[in-house]
Parts: structure tokens; C-alpha cells; sequence
């Protein structure tokens, strides 16, 4: 690879209408690219299956492409005259933005491209972009916001959406302001790099501005609408100056009649009419993608409900279809393993049907089509790991019923109950395969020697990611569609999240002891044989993962995490009195936080799902 070029993330969070979004891929695909590399970050948040079988088509043809379900099914309303937005529609856009700036750091891009998956891109825009050497800076599109009004850029120069030059504190008569305006649409319709107040939808940020801490996170003394606005007015706070650049605006479909505007608009753009050639080809081959999978999926639901009524035909004598051997015989000799199917699937070409001498291969190959689909489709495993010690009158029923949604393996210490603990966690878990460790006598005194032996008893299962939560800790609702799309995760092996301290059954705490929440921490893992895990060896306050697993390739995740086990008094209390007990001097933790354990009145926030 060329070190000198360019690493780009293209990010685009995605609720969109099929023909719109066939359209804005395409558009990407046009892109040229000189000088650099491009890799998608695609979110499906789809509420129409037809747009995520386009996303998925589009992603199964090339290797660049990590696409990500979001696991919701918000409704978004729009129509020819305009769109509805909702708060909570809002930050949730914000959440997805904010994972592809971590992505983006994570992997170390040079920069972040943040598109909306309305937009028609000039094929020059992204090298352009790149080349003006600004560390925030968008492409301008123009859009009428209501019919028969103006267009309007989607820049800005201060507050909400003020489109005009003012001084702090200048008085402006309205007439003022209206030749100010005119004024400031007529400069944007020149060819030029501008400084602007405010920007979004079509945005190049670069790791220096990541680096110095650009996010989409709420800035909560601002009342201001959208998500966009809280991140330039973070920006301009931390210096980092805005520009919006008009040498190759943007074609903004913001009703369905702007699709009748794509034809002319490519044209003007020049592009070649073989390169439109190659994209009609592409898409009529995802058109039949699609319709393949379709069929895919209705022949599976029918070969399903056929072994539901005992119609197993693979398997002999009644055994289940699991049961079933690889279908058999080159020259008379044993069935061929599924490995050796693999193996001769990618070395040689389906043999031709139709001849005797073939067919045994040509099943073989079949075999193997069907195995390498399965394992795709298979699910890394998921094994939850957990201390627990006296949970019978607390969370832990409410917390094993939660997670046996989506684990498939469990490794749990019970480290010294003398209640009904240990019968809660088979009871609730029958069924899925537990390692239930028993200490006669407690190891918290020691906690880094209660983690090692908790660390060795989830490896001798032999897991692939570990999900390691404590017996009071429970993720936000979202966290049993989302986990799957995270487990397939190639380039990470490691996922933080936030925790928040809950103080009541509805509210968490915030204040300067209690802030877990503004942080990410590690919960889930995948394990590496050949990584060399160490261990932190305080007797409190150690870790409940090895110290060094941030040298693996980790990423933040906006899903997060609850903790229970302060929201009732009487356990706060006795967490207190435990701590003053084992660390009376803070000298494993914080002293101060110990004592506002038992604050009268502390600061809570109200939790929304």
C-alpha cells in the first residue's frame, strides 16, 4: 500500500426509501479517489425491508463496506411538503454519528466523512474536500425547506439557522437583515471556501479535530433543535473553525419529485456514459441479489416447516437434519469431510451437472455452499461471565432473565452465598449451558484473585467473546437486537460502554462523585489465545478484565449500561459499610465518594429508554 495516501471513513446513519438510497449509493460509487482510501460505515435503521436489502446488497459486493444494524424501527415521517423530526429521533442520530466518529479514531482515519443518505455527491467532491486542507468542512446543497420558498444552503452563520453576518450585540433593522440575507445566499452561490456558524449533512472532519474532542454529544446548557448544531457549537468552543465549500454543490432529495432532477444533474456533472453503463449493470445485479435472497429466505422458511412436521429428507432413519453426513463417494471412497468440501469448493469450479461421474463431486460442492452459508450465518458465541454472592433478594432473577435472551453459555462464581443464590442462577438458566464455580469462603477481600479465578474458569470453556456484568447490571432494552451486529465485528475485540449509577428505579445520578456515565468502560470481549492478558493486583478496585486488553483493537458502543445496585437505600447502605470495612482509608478508591454514598439529597437525572 502507498503510505502516502489518504485513510477516509464514510459514515452515513440510514432511514431512507429504496429508490432514494439506490441513488445515493450509486452517487458514492462515482466518487473518484485519488490518492486516497475509502471504507464505509453504513447504519441500517430501515423501517422498509426492501432499503435493507439494498444496503445489503451493496455491502455483499464489496469488502470496504461495514454495514451495521441499528436494531430500531422508529417511524420518521416526511412527505412532498416537508419532514418531521422528534427529539428522541434526533439523538438518536446523534448516537450513531458519535460511534462512527469512534470508529474513525479507533482505526485511525485521517478523516471522517459524515453524509446524509439523501444527498447526489459530484464525483470530484470528496477529493476536493480533502485537498482544502480544513479540518471541518462541508460541501453545500441547497434545499426548499417548504414549497414555493427560497433556496436555502444548509450553512449557517450563528444561532439556530441565521443566515446573515451580525456582530455580538448589533441591532439590526429587519430590512437590515433581509439585504444581509440576500446577500449571504448570493456569496454562497459563487465558487469559494467560506467561513461559516454552522454546517452538517455532507461533512469531512479530520482526525485532528477528532483528536480534539468533536462530537455530537448534547451541549446541555443549549436549547438549540438538531443534533448538528450542539456539534459546531462544541467546535467553535474548542477553536476549531467551520467553512462550507461551493465549487460542486450537492443535489439534496428532499421529496420523492427531486428524483426527476438526478438525470440532468449527473449530466452536468460529466460523467462518462460507460461509467452509467457499469452502475445500470451493478444495479440490475442487486436487484437480483435481492430477489435471490428473497427466495433464499422463502426456501428456508419452507425446508423449516417441513422438518417441523418430521419431513427431515437428509437424515436417515428419523435423525435430525444435524445428524445428516456430507453427501458421499469420489471413487468409492469415505464422504468427504466438510473442511474438504470447503477446501475443493475453493480450489476447483462447480462441476457441471448432468453426468454420472460428476455428481458425487458436484453434491459434494453443493454440501459445501450450504455448509459455508450456515457457518456465515452462525452467530460468534456469546458466554456472560459473573461474580455473585448473596443476590437472592435483589437483582438477580430480573438481571439472568435479561440476559438469557442473548447469551448462549454462562460462567458464574458464586463466591460464599449462603442464600438461595446458586439455585436462582439454574433455575433461571436451564437450558443453556452453565459453569457454576462454588467458593466456600469469600474472595472479595482479594478481589484480583477472585477475577484471575473467574478470568481461568471462562477460558477452560473454550469462549469466543465474554460478556463480563456484575449480578446488579442490565443493559437498556436496545442492547438484545443490537449485541449480534457486534459479535460479527471483524476489527474489534473489545467493546466499552457507559454505566450509569441508577438511584431509583427511574433515575440515575449525576454529580462529581458519580459521573461513571461520562465515561466508557470494558464489558465485553472477544478472547485471543495468542494475546498475553496481565492482571492489575490491587485487592480492590482491580478490574474485572485483564489492565492490558486496551492494546486490542476496541470501539465505543452508544448502548448503555444500567447498574441497579444503588437504587435502594437499604443496599446503599450496605455497599457503605462494606466499603468502610475493606478500604476505610480510600486507599484502593475514593474516600470522598465512599462518604456521599449516604447524601441526602444528590442530583438525579430522569432515564429514558
Amino acid at each position: 500500500m502507498n503510505e502516502s495516501k489518504k485513510r477516509v471513513l464514510l459514515g452515513s446513519p440510514i432511514h431512507q426509501k429504496p429508490q432514494i438510497l439506490q441513488e445515493f449509493l450509486n452517487s458514492l460509487l462515482r466518487l473518484r479517489r485519488v490518492n486516497f482510501e475509502l471504507d464505509f460505515y453504513l447504519i441500517d435503521d430501515n423501517e422498509d425491508e426492501a432499503s435493507s436489502r439494498v444496503l445489503e446488497a451493496f455491502a455483499a459486493r464489496r469488502n470496504e463496506v461495514f454495514l451495521q444494524s441499528s436494531g430500531l424501527h422508529d417511524a420518521y415521517i416526511r412527505n412532498d411538503t416537508t419532514h418531521f423530526w422528534n427529539s428522541s429521533l434526533v439523538w438518536k442520530v446523534a448516537g450513531f454519528k458519535n460511534l462512527m466518529i469512534r470508529r474513525a479514531e479507533a482505526f485511525d482515519y485521517d478523516y471522517l466523512f459524515l453524509i446524509d443518505s439523501d444527498l447526489i455527491l459530484h464525483p470530484d467532491t470528496l477529493l476536493h474536500l480533502i485537498g482544502t486542507d480544513r479540518d471541518i468542512i462541508s460541501e453545500v446543497f441547497w434545499t426548499q425547506w417548504q414549497p414555493g420558498t427560497l433556496l436555502q444552503p444548509q450553512v449557517w452563520m450563528h444561532d439556530e439557522y441565521n443566515q446573515w453576518e451580525a456582530e455580538p450585540g448589533e441591532q439590526l433593522s429587519q430590512e437590515e437583515i433581509n439585504r444581509r440575507f440576500h446577500q449571504f445566499l448570493a456569496k454562497l452561490q459563487q465558487p469559494g471556501i467560506y467561513e461559516v456558524g454552522g454546517l452538517g449533512a455532507c461533512t469531512l472532519i479530520s482526525r485532528k479535530a477528532i483528536t480534539a474532542g468533536a462530537s455530537y454529544d448534547r451541549v446541555r446548557n443549549i436549547s438549540y433543535w438538531g443534533e448538528d448544531r450542539h456539534f459546531c457549537i462544541r467546535a467553535a468552543a474548542l477553536g476549531i473553525p467551520l467553512y462550507v465549500d461551493t465549487h460542486y454543490p450537492a443535489l439534496h432529495l428532499y421529496r420523492d419529485s427531486d428524483l426527476d432532477k438526478v438525470a440532468d444533474f449527473i449530466r452536468l456533472c460529466g460523467v462518462e456514459p460507460e461509467v452509467l453503463a457499469q452502475e445500470d449493470a451493478e444495479n440490475e445485479r442487486a436487484e437480483e441479489a435481492v430477489g435471490q435472497a428473497e427466495a433464499e429466505t422463502t426456501e428456508e422458511t419452507e425446508d423449516r416447516a417441513g422438518e417441523n412436521e418430521g419431513h427431515k429428507r437428509t437424515a436417515p432413519d428419523g435423525a435430525g437434519a444435524e445428524a445428516a453426513a456430507p453427501p458421499a463417494a469420489r471413487d468409492g471412497a469415505k464422504p468427504w469431510t466438510e473442511a474438504e468440501a470447503l477446501q475443493r469448493l475453493h480450489k476447483a469450479p462447480l462441476p457441471e451437472a448432468g453426468t454420472d461421474s460428476n455428481k458425487a463431486a458436484r453434491a459434494a460442492a453443493e454440501f459445501a455452499v450450504s455448509f459455508e452459508r450456515r457457518a456465515a450465518l452462525r452467530r460468534p458465541k456469546l458466554t456472560l461471565t459473573m461474580v455473585v454472592k448473596n443476590e437472592g433478594q435483589r437483582f438477580l432473577r430480573q438481571v439472568l432473565q435479561t440476559h438469557r435472551q442473548y447469551i448462549d453459555e454462562a460462567v458464574i462464581i458464586d463466591d460464599g452465598s449462603t442464600d438461595g443464590t446458586a439455585d436462582i442462577c439454574r433455575e433461571v438458566l436451564q437450558g443453556i449451558p452453565l459453569h457454576l464455580v462454588r467458593n466456600s469462603i469469600s474472595k472479595f477481600s482479594n478481589e484480583s484473585e477472585l477475577r484471575k479465578q473467574q478470568w481461568e474458569e471462562v477460558v477452560k470453556t473454550d469462549p469466543e467473546w465474554i460478556l463480563s456484568l456484575d449480578a446488579d447490571e442490565i443493559f437498556e432494552e436496545r442492547f438484545a437486537g443490537d449485541i449480534d451486529s457486534l459479535l460479527r465485528e471483524d476489527n474489534c475485540d473489545l467493546f466499552c460502554f457507559r454505566l450509569y449509577d441508577f438511584w431509583d428505579d427511574r433515575h440515575y445520578r449525576e454529580d462529581k462523585y458519580w459521573r461513571s456515565h461520562l465515561s466508557y468502560r470494558p464489558f465485553l470481549i472477544r478472547y485471543r489465545k495468542d494475546f498475553s492478558y496481565a492482571w492489575n493486583d490491587l485487592p480492590q478496585h482491580c478490574g474485572r478484565l485483564p489492565e492490558n486488553v486496551f492494546e486490542l483493537p476496541h470501539l465505543l458502543s452508544n448502548l448503555r449500561l444500567k447498574h441497579l445496585g444503588w437504587s435502594k437505600a437499604e443496599f446503599r447502605l450496605d455497599k457503605y459499610l462494606r466499603y468502610m470495612l475493606l478500604d476505610p482509608d480510600g486507599q484502593y478508591g475514593w474516600k470522598e465518594q465512599y462518604m456521599s454514598i449516604l447524601d441526602q439529597h444528590p442530583n438525579l437525572v430522569p432515564w429514558t429508554e
